[in-house]
């Protein structure tokens, strides 16, 4: 009876370590159920925004002219950049483009909500003290850990799915469909990986999130020098989670192989984080943090200073890594008039780019530029939230405790927001129009694109006054937002396919801003989204005034 207990207690200890995990679980997917929706039903869109009749791929299967045009702007250095390696170039039908032009950005679209998911639930509750709260109740040491591989896994499974049910539903083979769907979704659970190592490393978020977003470009690059220096890639391109989604050939000459280095890889970090999880003490990382000074710097005498510099290294990085992608994609621009001849009869693109030549450039610039500005829509919505995540681990009190006024120290945090939202905007659009440069572009002057970016500039703004008067008023709903921002990129992707009514698509503030490389911004609507911007401020401090703040 002895050595049946002897042999059972170290079972038991064992699963001690993990006890809790399904409670946690349970309360993770709660808190991210919107997020987790909003990720699904936005990628099903894409795809059937994309590949369904009237979307960008659908003539594709229809008109040889185009499949052989498309495929033949398809081998250039600049669209494998943006694009894939090109399988399927032979025959480039609806199958084959989604595979080969959609893979790398669904990838980093869902390696990025996998990383902020994994850095949330980790260093972020450490950070805040509220995973302390959680251990002192009946909590395994390794529960935390578990629930969130176990959380981050049925979030991309649920992604995974919807994906499956798009890319079938617009008629896509089904099995081809979900090899596709759960191959992105192995590889951005190998950047979830990375992200729960990186938050073992590093003992704030910021850093976890920087290293992780670092490994992210750092192979996003590699994948792209990989595949143009050899046709289909070279062995460079193995060291990229994104070329191993590339690399099952699917709706070509589909294997499976490849993805058994995603599991692999994935499941070799998992343990180093476990491994490293269980070597180090509860709150600290690995790398050591180095020594400060013994006396605040000079600089450091108000809360302006103290928001830079909490803001300072994501602004550096943020603008740094969507710059370099920007360049990227303005060095296609001069190719723009031969793409559009490749697929001249689809629906899509007589709306999008009416007219030839030099206009067909101006629109399609002007487009792209719009995706520069959600960037800086959501580094706004990011950075203004932080003054949430410092009222939540109630630094915001100690900060208001001192003889500093609670408005200033919101306004401070929105000025140095503000500031970072609009640099990461025209860094974004002159790294474009460099890009442009680049590759010979003449037909439109440097001062154009710095137009564009002003009259993006205020609805930029309208996006973070939004954010902060939610903020200001109910804490708790900051995820309106987030809202918006989805409504946004639902207006620009789909609301002509949807026929969505002006009264709609104004909710966007995107909406009233005009192409200024080809016709000038309406007085109007700059004034009017200033005007909106301005009126949500004030209805920003009301509310932070009339409330109290968590200390």
């Amino acid at each position: 009876m002895s050595a049946v207990a002897a042999a059972a207690a170290p079972r038991r200890t064992a699963l001690a370590s993990f006890t809790g995990a399904g409670h946690l679980i349970r309360f993770m997917l709660r808190r991210d159920r919107i997020r987790i929706a909003v990720w699904t039903v936005l990628i099903a869109l894409l795809y059937l925004g994309s590949l369904a009749p009237g979307g960008e791929y659908s003539v594709l299967d229809d008109d040889p002219e185009a499949r052989a045009g498309r495929a033949a702007t398809l081998s250039s250095p600049a669209m494998i950049a943006m694009g894939g390696p090109g399988y399927g170039l032979d025959d480039y039908r609806r199958g084959p483009a989604a595979a080969n032009e959609l893979i790398l950005w669904v990838t980093i679209a869902l390696a990025a909500m996998t990383i902020l998911q994994v850095v949330r639930h980790t260093r972020s509750e450490e950070e805040s003290g509220r995973s302390e709260l959680m251990r002192a109740g009946v909590l395994g040491r390794h529960a935390p850990l578990a629930a969130v591989i176990v959380q981050v896994l049925l979030t991309n499974l649920i992604v995974a799915v919807g994906s499956t049910l798009a890319l079938a539903g617009v008629g896509l083979d089904p099995v081809e469909s979900a090899i596709m769907a759960f191959g992105i979704a192995l590889g951005a659970l190998v950047y979830g990986a990375v992200a729960l190592v990186t938050s073992q490393l590093s003992e704030s978020s910021g850093g976890a999130l920087g290293m992780a977003f670092g490994v992210l470009g750092v192979t996003y690059v590699a994948r792209v020098i990989g595949d143009i220096q050899e046709p289909h890639g070279s062995a460079l391109s193995w060291l990229s989670p994104i070329a191993w989604v590339h690399q099952t050939r699917v709706f070509v000459d589909t294997r499976l192989w490849p993805l058994g280095i995603a599991v692999v890889v994935a499941f070799a970090l998992l343990v180093l984080a476990a491994v490293l999880a269980s070597h180090r003490d509860f709150g600290a990382g690995m790398v050591k943090v180095r020594s400060g000074r013994a006396d605040a710097s000079p600089l450091l005498s108000g809360p302006v200073a103290l928001a830079w510099v909490r803001q300072r290294t994501a602004l550096l990085w943020t603008a740094l890594g969507l710059s370099a992608m920007w360049f990227a994609t303005g060095t296609i621009l001069t190719e723009v008039p031969n793409m559009l001849e490749a697929v001249g009869d689809n629906p899509l693109y007589d709306q999008l780019l009416e007219g030839s030549g030099d206009e067909m450039v101006r629109i399609f610039a002007a487009f792209i530029a719009a995706y520069s500005a959600f960037g800086a829509g959501a580094y706004a919505i990011v950075m203004m939230l932080r003054a949430k995540a410092e009222e939540d681990a109630t630094r915001a009190a100690l900060v208001l405790a001192k003889p500093v006024a609670r408005l200033r120290w919101l306004l401070s945090g929105a000025l140095v927001a503000a500031v970072g939202s609009l640099v990461v905007l025209f860094a974004g659009i002159w790294a474009m129009a460099l890009g442009g440069y680049a590759a010979g572009l003449d037909s439109i002057g440097f001062g154009d694109f710095t137009g564009l970016a002003l009259a993006y500039t205020p609805a930029v703004l309208v996006v973070l006054a939004f954010t902060l008067a939610v903020y200001a008023w109910a804490p708790r709903a900051s995820g309106l937002a987030w809202a918006l921002f989805g409504w946004m990129f639902l207006v620009l992707m789909f609301a002509d396919m949807l026929d969505l009514p002006d009264w709609l698509r104004g909710l966007s503030p995107y909406w009233w801003v005009e192409n200024t490389l080809s016709d000038p911004m309406p007085v109007s609507h700059t004034l009017g989204l200033l005007g909106v911007a301005v009126a949500l401020v004030l209805v920003a401090l009301v509310g932070f005034r009339r409330r109290d703040v968590h200390g």
